[in-house]
């Protein structure tokens, strides 16, 4: 199971990339694809099929990570709440405290 808190993330993967034109297709006629030709469009079918795969995981990897964040963030902020929280009730009781028996 992927945990984000093991994986480090570095600036180059996380910042957003930039918009890649496509070149123009250039039509090649049917008497000129040769076995080479087939073999060159394999090979990039193939690179091309990695690369959109590598793509997909690493946005999967930055949207747990996203999600991961979201959640840790969330449960931080309750824990100050509560911490804040005790701390108003224990300036209640110093208050009290004082009140009866004078400043600390």
């Amino acid at each position: 199971m992927f945990d984000p808190r093991k994986r480090k993330f570095s600036e180059e993967e996380l910042k957003p990339q930039p918009m890649i034109k496509k070149a123009r297709k250039v039509f090649i006629p049917d008497d000129l694809k040769d076995d080479k030709y087939w073999a060159r469009r394999r090979k990039n079918n193939m690179a091309a099929k990695r690369s959109r795969d590598a793509r997909r995981l690493k946005e999967n990897q930055i949207a747990i990570r996203a999600s991961f964040l979201e959640k840790e963030n969330s449960a931080l902020r309750q824990e100050v709440a509560d911490l804040r929280k005790e701390l108003g009730k224990c300036k209640n009781i110093l208050a009290k405290y004082e009140a009866r028996h004078g400043p600390l």
